[in-house]
């Protein structure tokens, strides 16, 4: 299993965060260079929701959703720590810290800073990053830990079910509590698009190739749509750094006061869910994915969502991009850190024994 989690790392898993370097750098300056071209590209929206970011979230999102096998749920039950551990910090600590947190720093801390319109939204924009649990970007966590795919799938298509029902309802109590009108049709209307119609997508290929028994076929699938699922993610993120390019430039103190409360989420949230795995004795295969999808954010869906409810150039908006250029350093800076701490954890469990307990 690890000899072929290796090989399937490609180069753009090894250098993520070299590829998404540059394109942040590309996005800001081809945003300055040409901001009429990015004007052009903003109008093209439908209902509040950009017709261009649309597709390619949906270019992104579609290969991962296709890797959700709903049929691995039967294993809930073999390891519920695990589970236990990504599910209680993913709906019931994560939304409501990063909530406290957008309110503590941007209300009080750097009240003298910004002002309360952009505080506001910044706080908007935290928490709808907050209320969205890694989905597309889990499966690289996973391999670069080397923990369990079988166990990885579950918590993924587990948290996927959840959020169909969960993530609206949450992100509309918390913002309502923040004091921003949430308008219910364009947040349903966004977690149809982004998160129902992809897994919905996704299922129905599994289950068109399932119906032959080609698990050959579904691989050969995985192998040939992954080359788009990155295209989207690099040209999503060049396309929201372009839309935001003039505010990072205009003021990068705005970038690092959002940054500050980000950084202190992420690390916080891994920290509280690997050490319940340790303390709880979670095998290390199990532990660190579930530490690393709690702190990482489904922040295509955040981004999208931000963008249909408050705009392109709102402050929500440039919150979940500055989402997307805090979470890659400061995951791969995590994996080190858990790759370390492998020999500290016991009852790993051998190859072929990952699902049992």
């Amino acid at each position: 299993m690890k000899a072929e989690s290796k090989s399937s790392m490609g180069a753009f898993e090894r250098y993520l965060s070299v590829w998404v370097a540059l394109c942040i750098l590309l996005g800001v300056g081809l945003g300055i260079g040409f901001p009429g071209l990015f004007a052009a590209i903003a109008a093209l929206e439908y209902a509040n929701v950009n017709l261009v970011v649309a597709v390619l979230i949906w270019v992104m999102i579609y290969p991962m959703m296709v890797n959700v096998d709903f049929g691995s749920l039967k294993n809930v039950g073999k390891k519920p720590k695990g589970l236990c551990i990504t599910l209680v910090v993913n709906w019931l600590v994560k939304p409501f810290t990063m909530a406290a947190l957008g309110i503590l720093f941007f209300e009080h801390i750097f009240a003298g800073l910004v002002e309360p319109q952009a505080a506001s939204e910044y706080i908007a924009g935290m928490i709808l990053l907050g209320v969205a649990p890694c989905t597309a970007m889990v499966f690289v966590w996973s391999q670069l830990v080397r923990g369990d795919a079988n166990y990885t799938l579950v918590q993924v298509s587990i948290n996927d079910i959840i959020m169909v029902f969960a993530f609206a309802p949450i992100a509309a109590l918390l913002l309502g509590v923040t004091d921003i009108i949430v308008p219910w049709s364009t947040l349903l209307l966004s977690v149809v698009l982004y998160v129902v119609v992809p897994l919905t997508a996704g299922y129905l290929t599994r289950s068109l190739l399932a119906a032959d028994d080609s698990a050959e076929r579904l691989a050969a699938l995985t192998r040939s749509v992954k080359p788009f699922s990155i295209f989207g993610l690099l040209a999503t993120v060049v396309l929201l750094f372009g839309f935001q390019a003039q505010t990072i430039v205009g003021q990068p103190l705005v970038i690092l006061l959002i940054a500050i409360p980000l950084l202190i989420q992420s690390y916080g949230i891994f920290f509280l869910a690997f050490g319940w795995a340790y303390f709880w004795r979670v095998p290390f295969s199990v532990a660190a994915p579930a530490a690393l999808i709690g702190t990482s954010n489904f922040f295509e869906l955040a981004v999208a969502v931000a963008i249909s409810l408050f705009g392109l150039n709102s402050g929500a908006a440039l919150a979940t991009v500055v989402g997307v250029l805090v979470e890659v350093p400061v995951m791969l800076s995590l994996v080190a850190f858990a790759n370390r701490m492998r020999g500290s954890f016991t009852g790993e469990p051998t190859a072929g024994a990952s699902l049992q307990e």
